[in-house]
């Protein structure tokens, strides 16, 4: 069984991607990594220097860059996402291909559960891939946010070879003919540092973001501030131990848990959600990009 770890990047160093620690927690799981890089121009010569840093510092056995040019088209909308992870995925020549985002980490704690996973995906012709479960980082690394409209499990695991690819934003995947996968939840959860950044950075990203969609860079001038709203609770895990460096040099100071309560009218149907899946466990209304398979 050979897994294909793969990525894309743009500008991870600029936007205070975790990118390099990403990328080392897929190590152990995989036999090689892919990784995009994208650029603002055709011929791919100038970034903010997240090509060189990565060059420098990744094995050059295992992995395997590309480049490919960032079109700046907002007739892309979220397909532009969807598209250049796809463009990593075409590289990939393993069993079994690994996903992840510039902005998440797998915890060493959870490799031996993960690799179960693979086993399982490649001995069961009903499963086409695996789910795992989300920690969102809101705020700083000390705090979560979980609620109805966070997605809390997502595909980042499946087979090769089946024609599956990146849907929309690039949150999950489908098969080529825009079906759902069938899918097993494992015990394994990817770590999710993409709102963990300090406000600085956050409201840069933010810009760039929604520079890629139609309606041009929304928030432009606006100061980005973190709020206690809802969902935002106290994370009381461990972190992988391969962002703890990039956890203590970004680490915000900002004590989530004693900012005042942001709460609004609008919250309430997810208040009444969110209690009734703390009781139950069950959420109601969730978004399945998927079809589960026990």
């Amino acid at each position: 069984m050979k897994v294909s770890g793969f990525t894309f990047v743009k500008n991870g160093i600029s936007l205070g991607y975790p990118i390099l620690e990403s990328l080392k927690s897929l190590e152990p799981l995989c036999d090689e990594i892919v990784i995009n890089v994208c650029f603002d121009q055709e011929d791919c010569k100038d970034d903010d220097g997240t090509y060189e840093y990565l060059r420098d510092n990744l094995s050059q056995e295992k992995y395997v860059f590309i480049k490919n040019h960032w079109v700046h088209d907002k007739a892309y909308g979220t397909h532009l996402y969807s598209s250049q992870t796809n463009k990593a995925l075409e590289k990939c020549t393993g069993d079994i291909c690994q996903y992840i985002q510039g902005d998440e980490a797998l915890h060493e704690k959870e490799y031996g559960e993960i690799e179960r996973g693979y086993k399982e995906l490649t001995e069961r012709s009903d499963i086409d891939a695996l789910l795992f479960h989300y920690y969102h980082f809101y705020g700083n690394v000390d705090a979560i946010k979980y609620t109805r409209h966070m997605y809390k499990r997502e595909i980042r695991a499946f087979k090769n070879g089946l024609g599956i690819k990146s849907w929309l934003d690039a949150q999950g995947f489908r098969s080529a003919d825009d079906q759902k996968l069938f899918a097993k939840q494992i015990d394994a959860h990817i770590y999710h540092y993409g709102w963990a950044r300090k406000e600085s950075i956050m409201k840069k990203k933010i810009d760039v973001m929604a520079s890629h969609y139609e309606g041009g860079s929304k928030g432009e001038g606006e100061q980005f501030q973190y709020r206690r709203i809802w969902g935002v609770r106290e994370f009381k895990g461990t972190h992988p131990a391969i962002v703890k460096d990039w956890v203590d040099k970004n680490r915000n100071e900002i004590d989530m848990m004693s900012l005042p309560r942001d709460y609004h009218l609008g919250d309430l149907r997810h208040m009444i959600g969110d209690t009734i899946e703390d009781l139950t466990g069950y959420r109601i209304g969730e978004y399945k990009n998927f079809r589960l398979r026990k």
